[in-house]
């Protein structure tokens, strides 16, 4: 059985391989190895996960959730990241597979990075973040010698080593699986559609900012999901307004109302709608959920009080009341 690895050798155009690096780990069915032998779900999880269900490693996954966008620096990562705490907190089990590869920034905002990726016999086995093992991780940014290296590989490469995350990772049993997507419309999408397709419908959280150039970008992305048959679960708006800090004024630095007005003509739902505070709808600019991410916090349970964390939670609880009902 293979061991562990921080290196993904593609030049041959083999499949990526796990060598080298000896280590203990826990394996997603919740059965701890040490040093060579690493049995997996020793207490019956995964093993017997894998066993029931034919169609592999996402069997024992109920939701499936792409977060898109047309536009590059939108707040893709920071909303997947946020959503996957808000699921935690309320009770959900959370996988994140983050796919941006030229761009793997998860990691560092969940304080995960530096992680090793261990093997069992189901696949390979997720970083968790927590030890309650309720937000597991799966990352290229883990497979990296140094987190300045760069990736730069053409479509086909990234394509495989996309269809190897689905295939090959021992997720175990998760409510929702969180899917971080680079910008665009391109090759990372349609192979993550494609090896995702098999394992039941496909949601898609797609992301805007306020104004007329993001929301122009984000419209194409609509039609993306459109044509690849994805079901839009809703529309979010971030970075919508600053609030200051000392006065609570909502300035609104990249105008306001786009994400609301496109969730309209698209007949889409609208996750982050206006509550009674002007500022507490769409995601606001946030010096301290900027922080978080930077330090890898909890902000959902370390920010209650900022005014970023209403929109969070809404957007959330519209996640776990709309995403059933659509993905079913």
């Amino acid at each position: 059985m293979a061991s562990t690895s921080r290196a993904c050798d593609w030049l041959s155009g083999a499949r990526v391989g796990l060598s080298g690096r000896p280590g203990g780990g826990r394996c997603a069915g919740g059965g701890a190895w040490a040093g060579g032998r690493r049995p997996c779900g020793a207490a019956g999880g995964m093993a017997e996960a894998a066993e029931a269900a034919e169609p592999g490693n996402l069997a024992g996954v109920r939701h499936i959730l792409l977060v898109l966008s047309g536009k590059g620096g939108v707040g893709k990562s920071t909303i997947s990241t946020e959503l996957a705490l808000a699921l935690r907190h309320a009770g959900k089990k959370v996988g994140i597979l983050d796919v941006d590869l030229c761009g793997p920034s998860i990691p560092r905002m969940l304080r995960a990075q530096g992680r090793a990726v261990h093997q069992c016999d189901s696949g390979w086995v997720p970083v968790f973040v927590d030890q309650e093992q309720s937000i597991s991780l799966m990352s290229v940014g883990f497979l990296l010698e140094s987190p300045d290296e760069a990736v730069v590989w053409r479509g086909p490469k990234k394509n495989a080593l996309i269809k190897q995350f689905v295939s090959d990772v021992a997720w175990g049993q998760l409510d929702y699986l969180v899917v971080d997507t680079p910008p665009g419309t391109s090759d990372e999408h349609m192979a993550a559609v494609e090896a995702l397709r098999p394992y039941g419908p496909l949601g898609a959280l797609v992301v805007t900012t306020p104004q007329a150039v993001s929301v122009g970008d984000v419209r194409r992305e609509l039609t993306f999901c459109r044509k690849t048959g994805l079901q839009v679960v809703g529309i979010v708006e971030n970075m919508s307004g600053f609030v200051c800090p000392h006065c609570t004024e909502c300035t609104n630095i990249f105008s306001q109302g786009g994400g609301a007005e496109l969730a309209r003509l698209a007949g889409v739902p609208f996750l982050a709608r206006p509550l009674p505070s002007p500022f507490a709808g769409s995601v606001p600019l946030d010096p301290e959920l900027t922080r978080s991410l930077e330090e890898g916090r909890d902000f959902i349970r370390d920010f209650p009080q900022s005014p970023a964390f209403p929109a969070l939670s809404s957007i959330a609880q519209k996640v776990l009341s709309e995403a059933p009902a659509r993905l079913s």
